[in-house]
């Protein structure tokens, strides 16, 4: 291990964290992964670790012993991992990961597929969110957005580690149209005004789910292509957040699939 790097204003350091912005993450094809936990979950999946940095004072203790990491390790004090680190109580590991392929073509799938298909979202914790249901449902995730950056910090970290476990790819929504129709995907376009529940369609076959943002819905790209289908609501609102909708839909599917 080097020496220490205690300065946030080290060069190393400084070069990190424009790691923050989409356009050195573009540049570089490098992101940030916050937390042993998650960083853990990348190495099991095969993300491609580049280097690591560590801070022993947030590592349970300046003496704590650190796992053995297949990657050349940074050590730097808290002041120089405060000024990476995006969680509220950091635990002093980071890595510097090279983003993995997202093209839908390269989309893994087994036979009867689950995905959801999430267009526009506006917040990144949204789209982490779903991350995390589409890994307790065994599904795929596709964001039907070209402009949606699945390795912004706040989308990683709100994954919890999903990101690397799911099945993901980003492609424009007449991108994914098409490769949905070519691989015999049917597709659901979730809401709140389709007279169709979601109970009442069968998915257990190879199904793709749409949801878009809370404020804008789906885009006209859909209509005709995916049968629309609402989640029931008792109360006033007109909308459930996107996540949680996803979340539900998903489920219906895995209940489907079970009881099938």
């Amino acid at each position: 291990m080097a020496d220490r790097i205690t300065s946030p204003s080290n060069p190393r350091i400084k070069s990190l964290a424009r790691l923050a912005k989409r356009s050195e993450r573009d540049a570089t094809g490098l992101f940030l992964i916050e937390g042993e936990r998650a960083v853990l979950r990348a190495i099991e999946a095969g993300v491609t670790i580049e280097q690591l940095v560590v801070c022993r004072e947030l590592m349970r203790g300046p003496d704590a012993v650190q796992p053995s990491l297949p990657a050349p390790t940074i050590d730097v004090g808290r002041d120089a991992f405060a000024k990476l680190a995006y969680r509220a109580h950091p635990d002093g590991m980071l890595a510097v990961a090279r983003q993995p392929d997202v093209a839908i073509e390269s989309l893994a799938l087994g036979d009867a597929p689950l995905v959801l298909i999430a267009e526009a979202l506006e917040k990144p914790g949204n789209l982490g969110a779903i991350l995390r249901a589409a890994d307790a449902a065994g599904a795929a995730v596709v964001a039907a957005d070209p402009a949606t950056d699945l390795f912004n910090p706040n989308v990683v970290r709100a994954s919890q580690g999903a990101l690397f476990t799911v099945p993901v790819a980003v492609a424009s929504p007449p991108s994914v149209i098409t490769w949905a129709a070519g691989s015999d995907i049917d597709l659901y376009a979730a809401s709140p005004d389709a007279t169709t529940r979601l109970w009442d369609v069968d998915l257990t076959g190879a199904t793709g789910i749409v949801v878009g943002s809370e404020h804008r819905g789906l885009s006209p790209a859909w209509d005709g292509v995916a049968t629309p289908v609402s989640i029931p609501m008792a109360g006033d609102g007109d909308s459930l957040n996107a996540a949680t909708a996803a979340a539900l839909l998903l489920y219906e599917a895995v209940r489907q699939r079970v009881i099938a």
